[in-house]
């Protein structure tokens, strides 16, 4: 148990790093690009050589949109917030849901690992419904990974859908179906967990 705590706070001091370490880098960009630097010194080269993977994605999913591309950077950092947030939810609910499998298993109490890996469940697969709903906004559904999740969570969005109308240009249904979610991972962990 001991080893699972220690690679938890390991992965999430990583991930931690990581959104950090992007925001840094990004607000660097912006800094150099906005200050009155020489563009072909070597710092501004060396900050847009890294920073350039980050932001120019982001540029071109703006520019496809018709907004402006000066707020790329800052989409950037928002970005790297959202998916460093929902690399540590899914991180939480898998330390959650392998912790509590294992003291399940060395208790006995077989209701209660039930209990856990379907807490689990539910949490990865809310987890992919969100990463669906952020990716919408900029990622073509031909992209391998949008593939993944609409095949993942449409059998359950697709009803959903059908049943609940949109609200002028905004599906409602996920966000429905997260709620739903929720509600059974309180009612499993006050029940079958606690």
């Amino acid at each position: 148990m001991m080893i699972i705590n220690l690679i938890s706070v390991l992965v999430w001091y990583l991930i931690v790093s990581a959104i950090v370490g992007i925001i840094l880098l990004v607000l660097a960009r912006v800094i150099v690009n906005y200050a009155d630097i020489n563009p072909f010194s070597r710092t501004a080269i060396t900050i847009r050589q890294f920073s350039d993977p980050l932001v120019n994605p982001v540029r071109r999913i703006l520019l496809s949109y018709g907004l402006d591309q000066k707020l790329a950077p800052f989409v950037t950092i928002l970005i790297a917030i959202l998916l460093g947030w929902l690399l540590l939810e899914l991180v939480g609910s898998v330390v959650f849901t392998v912790s509590g499998v294992i003291t399940s298993l060395q208790g006995g109490a077989l209701v209660s690992l039930v209990g856990y890996v379907l807490f689990g469940v539910l949490a990865v697969y809310s987890l992919l419904i969100v990463a669906r709903i952020i990716l919408a906004w900029g990622v073509s559904y031909g992209n391998r990974t949008m593939r993944f999740l609409v095949g993942v969570t449409e059998p359950i969005l697709g009803p959903f859908r059908r049943l609940i109308p949109t609200m002028g240009m905004f599906d409602v249904s996920p966000m429905v179906v997260l709620l739903i979610l929720q509600l059974f991972q309180r009612a499993i962990a006050g029940t079958l967990i606690g």
